[in-house]
This record gives C-alpha cells, structure tokens and sequence, in this order.
C-alpha cells in the first residue's frame, strides 16, 4: 500500500494534525500558539472573491476551436492562416442580472465569452446569446445595469424600474422584444448562438480594413422554456444549466458551434440607412450574409471550478494582430471597464492567473510589482525593468500595427442622441412581423404582460406607447394580456410592489 502524501503549511512545513486545536490540556481555551488553526481559518475567510456587478452565475467549459475555412482574406491574425489550424479556447456563459446564487433557468440575457489562446496572445470574444443590447451609449450602461438589480428600499428585483427605464430608451424595444420571446430563457448554454454583439474591425496582410460581426450558431439547435416550464424546474434545481453541461460532457455529447463572420468594407459603413456601429441594430443577412470560419468544441469540465471559471477575466480589450475595435460606443467604453473591473474584483495582475495567462511563449512585459505578484517578470535581466533601456530589454514591434482608422469628421463632437425618427423601430418591427409566426407572437405578449403586471399604470402606457410605434398589434396584443390577466405568473424572477410614491 504506497504511502500518503505529507500535509504541510503553505510555507511546506508538515502539518502534526489537521483534526483538532492545540489546547491549554484536555478541556482548557485554544493557544495562540496555534497558528496552524489560524491559518486556515483566516484562508476560510478570504476564499471568495467580490462576485461579478453583472454576469456573476455563470458555467464554464475548456475545448478548442478548428479553422474549417479561408479568411486570410479579411484578417492577418494567426490563428486563421490555414485550415485546420486549432486553438484552445476557455469558455463562459452566465445569466446577466441574477446574482451567483440565482437560478440558471430564470428570463435573462445570457453572456457568451470565449477566450482563445493564440499564439500571438489571448484574443477574447465577450458576447452574449443575441447580437444586439438594450442601450448604444455607456453612459446608460450603469443606469441600465441598476434597473436589474435589487430596489434599495424593497431590496428584491422591480420591474417598474426596468420597464421605466426602457420606455424612456426606446432603442431597447429591439432587446426586450428577444428577450420576452422564447429565446428569453434557453435550456442550457448549449442550446443557445453566441454573438460578439459589437461591430469589431479585421484587417489582412495588405493593411486593408473590414468591419465585421462576430456569430457562433449552436449544434445543439434552438431549445427554450416557457415561464411554466422555467418556474417547474427552479423548484427542482436552481444548476440546471451546470448539471445539463456537465452530463453532456461525461456521456460524451461535448457542445458544438460554427462560428461565422459578417463582413462590411471599410468606406461601405457610410452607405448603410442605419449606424453600423450601433449596438442595438443588427446587420441585415441579406445585405451582409454569413461567412463560415470554423468549429468551437467544449468538452472538458475544468478540474477546479473557482481557479479556471471564477477568476476568468474576459477583456474585450484582448485582441491581437489582425483583429481590432470600432468606432462602437460600447465597445469603446467596455475597453476600459472590464479591464478595470477585474483589477477591483482579483488583484492587480489577475492576467496572470491560470485561466487569463496567455500561452504563447515569448511573454514579455514592464508590469511590475502590486499586489500579487506572485510571478517573475525579469525574464532573466533584473536591469531591464523600465524602458528605454541599454540592457536589451523588451521593445514594441511596430510590423503588427494596425493601419489608420477612417473616422467620422465630427467623431470627436457627435453624441449619440435619442432620435425622434422611425429608425429605431424598423428591426423590431421587421422581428415582430417577418420572423415570429403567430404563436410565438401570442406568447410574447404573454411573457410580456406577465413582466409588466406589477408596474404602475403610467409605466405601463409608457411603454405601450413604444410597443405601438414598433407596431400596433405588438401594443394591442400586450394590452390585451393584461386586461384579460392571461398571461399566467411574472416573467421575471422576482418582483416587487413597487411603492406609489417611487412611481409618481
């Protein structure tokens, strides 16, 4: 029979025992002396970190993505030059507003983030399961974000701020409409696309620049829940969404998805009747059809949840050669704050953890010192810490540069306003009428009287009003369900009786 390994401190001292306190005898106080004990009490006291302001319940798996055709043609990045090239990839999807211990099967957007770890560095796709968002502009990004949360006097979820919130935004029209329609709660992450959302840039070996979106199109196909049927399985479980991944990966059914690319020349983003880098328009397919790039996989579960999951840190600020930025507004301000985010949530150099470190071999940086450092970075030449330096320190490679951005002449002025046109109902309306059959328009009234039914009567023809303006039969089937109460219980998870004098 071999022989246990040694238990010792974290210092690599043996432990004696790791079953009972040392004592003033049998039946006297604890010792001070006892700093084993203290040890691991206080580790038991900092175990967890700050969870996530949004996408804090989420589900990771690791896998590979597979280059299956020819985009040299749009992009220098390496992890597209031949087919067949593969890349290991770290994933994670979440539910938006719930916090970690919220239920996986509750009406939500879903977050959709994979980190691919190329040879030229990390390169993040941070996303969610639709390609558009509630809001364009990021300074109503944490006004947004409070409406999820929890109502500082109730403290449970409140659907009158949400429903406030978005009759004064009527952009978000587009996002409510997906999210109170079946594809509102997916079965599971595999059961759902991913999208990079953003209008992001690509440009190939010729300097030349293309605007593209980003879509990963599940194998699993479209699986939803109905409010009834989401509700019966939280009385179940509240992981359903961990336990569905974690049987396909052991019965060997890892989840599969195709990733695709829109693409739009450079100068063509002027021709468009709408913004191309508004993030609450899609692009139509038609116009701008699908291009097939290559495989993701995800079937292996992560050895240790917390080490590989819940210290991933996905940047949309992680790009590499050959894949770039927009003039999008959010995306130009999420470029800061996710960085900034997990600087305040782990630590200084939480890049440099396990599931955020990049694989490629010729890491080289003048990051320094804070709080854990927990690595060496002189790489072998200790003079080399700042720059320019005489001791061959790293220096910047400007082959990799990306060519100059064709910007808008009043870029540095414009503000996104809100618009008094049409423009922000013609994609909505095009959903409501063209894409939903009569069914799914039924139960999308229903879902939605059903979110709307505790709000206050002048937040609810706020925001009838702008159902109307997408469509009158949206307004008049949503009114409809309400006057007739036939829209069974709330959509969203928790509600509260908002009180009057916060509604007036």
């Amino acid at each position: 029979m071999s022989r246990k390994p040694t238990l010792t401190s974290t210092s690599g001292a043996p432990y004696p025992t790791n079953q009972t306190s040392k004592t003033a005898g049998g039946r006297g106080p604890l010792l001070v002396e006892d700093h084993q004990l203290f040890e691991k009490l206080a580790h038991q006291n900092r175990e967890r970190i700050p969870e996530r302001v949004v996408h804090a319940k989420g589900w990771g798996l690791q896998g590979h993505f597979t280059v299956t055709k020819d985009i040299t043609k749009y992009t220098c990045a390496k992890m597209f030059s031949e087919v067949g090239k593969t890349t290991e990839v770290l994933s994670r999807w979440s539910t938006v507003a719930g916090e970690r211990g919220a239920a996986d099967a509750e009406r939500d957007v879903r977050g959709f983030s994979l980190k691919f770890y190329t040879e030229e560095g990390n390169w993040d796709m941070v996303g969610n399961n639709t390609p558009i968002f509630f809001v364009r502009d990021a300074y109503k990004f944490p006004d947004f974000i409070r409406t999820q949360k929890r109502h500082p006097k109730t403290n449970m979820r409140s659907p009158e701020a949400m429903f406030d919130f978005w009759a004064g935004q009527p952009e978000s029209v587009h996002q409510v409409t997906i999210l109170m329609s079946d594809r509102g709660i997916p079965k599971s992450p595999a059961h759902m696309n991913g999208y990079g959302s953003h209008t992001f840039s690509m440009w190939n070996a010729a300097g030349e620049r293309h605007w593209v979106k980003f879509h990963f199109r599940t194998h699993q196909g479209h699986e939803t829940l109905s409010d009834a049927e989401a509700q019966e399985i939280i009385g179940r479980t509240r992981e359903s969404y961990q336990e569905e991944l974690w049987h396909m990966i052991e019965e060997g059914r890892p989840p599969k998805w195709t990733m695709y690319i829109q693409v739009m020349p450079e100068a063509d983003a002027a021709k468009t009747d709408f913004n191309p880098f508004d993030l609450t328009k899609v692009w139509p397919h038609d116009d701008f059809p699908l291009i097939e790039v290559g495989e993701l996989v995800m079937d292996t579960i992560p050895e240790n949840y917390f080490q590989m999951v819940e210290n991933a840190a996905y940047n949309v600020n992680n790009v590499v050669p050959g894949i770039g930025f927009s003039p999008d507004k959010m995306l130009q301000a999420r470029i800061f704050s996710y960085a900034d985010a997990h600087r305040y949530r782990i630590g200084t150099h939480y890049e440099a953890l396990p599931p955020n470190a990049p694989k490629n071999a010729n890491v080289q940086h003048y990051h320094k010192d804070g709080s854990m450092r927990f690595f060496t970075n002189d790489f072998g030449n200790p003079n080399a810490y700042y720059e320019p330096n005489q001791y061959d320190g790293p220096v910047a490679d400007e082959s990799v540069q990306e060519p100059p951005m064709q910007l808008d002449a009043e870029a540095v002025a414009a503000r996104f306003l809100q618009e008094d046109s049409d423009i922000d109902y013609v994609q909505p309306r095009k959903l409501y009428l063209e894409v939903l059959d009569d069914a799914h328009r039924d139960r999308l009234h229903k879902n939605m009287a059903g979110g709307m039914a505790p709000v206050s009567e002048s937040v609810k023809e706020r925001w009838l009003a702008v159902l109307k303006c997408v469509h009158p039969d949206y307004e008049a089937g949503v009114r409809r369900a309400l006057e007739t109460g036939d829209h069974g219980e709330p959509a969203l998870p928790v509600t509260d009786q908002t009180p009057v004098e916060a509604a007036e």
